[in-house]
């Protein structure tokens, strides 16, 4: 189903004489599932006439997706199938139409035709509609497309697979919305990027293992009768004095764009906080781009402050956004200065409204492929509202062996470049994927609470195709398992493989652990386990979610508050008043 949103269409928007070829997906519009079995036909004007349609006519494949040849530039389809509602829409050359589909009611006519030309119908909220295959669209910003992980029956697929990072740019850019007293775009939510947002107490590995896994298995205090695993993997934590040096390139959006509030101003704040964490062995270059790249300042030293801090503070805005040309001319410069066992990166601050050149999500995923190969990191910043793109820069530093966040105030752009500095910057683990496989004797279904966009199959092995995530000095990665458990009571409930690759090495290692069938008391739990689950559940909420059972606002609320535990930096208070402030305003 996650390959329905991923897989690139290649086919759309090509010309060849007067022949134009249409690339989408059909969906279900209540479950928002792919519909394999579709027909789509080219007609003409007159919506009773499929003439047109005898030459013209493809089925969907079985994730929804269709490739549909026309005869002109513009033209209107037919999308029918047994068990929905037929609809019209008209579309041109380069469209990418995602059409839901709704379910025919009992004893409804499955061949019936509507009379009229129609565009796809929008989601009810009138600024929710889609604008491209594998995205939404909210206000003018755009999301991934997300579909929710069910329930997987053990016996049929016992191994679950994901690749396994701590990008927290979710959270961050959900809080933004809540402040401003906003609705939340669902597919905005990825819980497991607002779970990893908060600091957990699970020791780090000592010597020379990087990775340590940790795990806890108790009842699930939303759905009686079922369970909750967590899994947690934390990262070792580099020592301080002998973190290696910094090859760095500030890829910095000044496009007109970036001049509203809270863009510019607020990016340059936040690189001034990274640039005091500088030291002498490092070095930065800086690339500026709005219409077209310039090279704002050459590879300087770390200790050289006052000349980066001087070319941050006269940046200017204005322009369109070439974004592929400003990545690729970054990526050069960092390989020019590559640094052997050093932290070679690019750190791209935007908004993600490329408009020059490739910028597609389908093309930046195939450009950043290809950058990747460098050997050089790449640190996504998020920025700004109303345009902002982030299915751009989840698709960016997914595919770019990166890291991903979005900064809404001066306090996340700290906590990103001073407090957690060393997980942000410094990698000790990439392509990085986890397996779960579960005893069928003790789990009877298994379902993966977020990851939605990072699951692979289970066959997957790390390359090019199916990478994983990158984990930062001292990070814990937390994954959260709803389970149903078997009438059986085997001794063991799953066991864990984790494959990665060292920061400079691409030799693939492995580490494992096993998990046992036994359960503890919710209440019980460790503040950890109980305030993680408070956030799934919220981030549930926010989505709504089909598997809430009997969750809601309260039990959030009381959870976390008993949870709160430890709290450096004080993020778990926040969320607290995160949550008083949308109890508020449903009263």
């Amino acid at each position: 189903m996650r390959l329905f949103f991923l897989l690139i269409l290649l086919a759309g928007g090509k010309l060849a004489a007067q022949t134009v070829w249409i690339a989408g997906a059909v969906e279900d519009s209540i479950t928002h599932h792919p519909i394999p079995g579709a027909v789509v036909w080219v007609i003409n004007d007159n919506a009773a006439d499929t003439s047109h349609a005898i030459r013209y006519r493809t089925v969907t494949n079985a994730y929804g997706l269709f490739s549909i040849e026309m005869p002109h530039a513009s033209g209107n389809l037919l999308i029918t199938h047994p068990q929905y509602q037929s609809k019209i829409l008209a579309v041109k050359a380069k469209d990418k139409p995602l059409v839901a589909l709704g379910p025919l009611q009992p004893g409804g006519d499955p061949v019936k035709i509507a009379k009229a030309k129609a565009r796809i119908l929008e989601n009810s909220n009138p600024y929710y509609g889609n604008n491209a295959i594998g995205t939404h669209s909210f206000y003018n910003e755009t999301y991934g497309v997300l579909y929710e992980n069910p329930f997987t029956k053990t016996w049929k697929q016992p191994s679950s697979t994901f690749a396994v990072d701590v990008d927290r740019a979710a959270y961050s850019n959900i809080r933004r919305f809540l402040k401003q007293k906003e609705s939340v775009p669902p597919d905005a939510v990825r819980v497991e990027e607002m779970i990893n947002y908060f600091h957990y107490q699970y020791p780090p590995p000592t010597g020379t293992q990087p990775l340590k896994v940790y795990s806890q298995y108790t009842d699930c205090p939303w759905a009686p009768g079922h369970r909750l695993l967590e899994i947690a993997i934390s990262a070792m934590v580099l020592d301080a004095s002998a973190l290696p040096p910094s090859n760095l390139v500030f890829l910095i959006d000044v496009s007109g764009s970036m001049g509203a509030p809270a863009k510019l101003s607020l990016l340059q704040a936040a690189f001034r906080i990274l640039t005091n964490n500088l030291r002498p062995v490092d070095k930065v270059a800086i690339v500026a781009y709005a219409g077209k790249p310039g090279l704002v300042l050459p590879s300087t030293p770390g200790d050289q402050k006052d000349k980066i801090l001087n070319a941050i503070d006269n940046l200017k805005t204005g322009g369109s956004t070439a974004g592929e040309a400003a990545i690729k001319m970054a990526y050069k410069i960092a390989a020019e200065q590559y640094v052997a066992n050093g932290n070679n990166r690019v750190i791209l601050a935007t908004d993600g409204d490329f408009n020059v050149g490739q910028s597609t999500d389908e093309e930046m995923e195939a450009l950043i492929s290809e950058q990747k190969e460098s050997g050089v990191l790449l640190t996504c910043l998020g920025f700004g509202m109303k345009n902002y793109k982030d299915s751009k820069l989840q698709t960016l530093s997914r595919k770019g062996n990166g890291n991903f966040a979005y900064i809404d105030n001066l306090e996340e752009a700290s906590k990103i470049f001073a407090h957690e500095f060393g997980g942000t910057m410094f990698t000790v683990a990439r392509d990085v994927q986890a397996t779960v496989n579960f005893n069928p004797d003790a789990v009877k279904s298994y379902r993966l609470i977020g990851y939605e966009n990072k699951v692979l199959p289970a066959d997957s092995t790390i390359h090019k195709v199916y990478g994983g995530g990158i984990i930062g000095s001292g990070h814990c990665a937390v994954v959260m398992y709803e389970i149903i458990p078997a009438a059986g009571k085997g001794d063991s409930l799953a066991s864990v493989q984790i494959k990665y690759r060292l920061p400079a090495d691409t030799a693939i290692c492995e580490l494992a652990a096993s998990i046992g069938n036994n359960m503890q008391a919710f209440a019980s739990a460790s503040d950890d386990h109980r305030f993680a689950a408070a956030v799934a559940l919220f981030g549930m909420i926010l989505r709504q979610s089909a598997y809430l059972g009997d969750g809601n606002m309260a039990m959030v609320q009381q959870i976390a508050e008993k949870a709160r535990g430890e709290d450096p930096g004080g993020y778990r208070q926040e969320f607290l008043k995160l949550l008083k402030l949308v109890n508020k305003r449903k009263k």
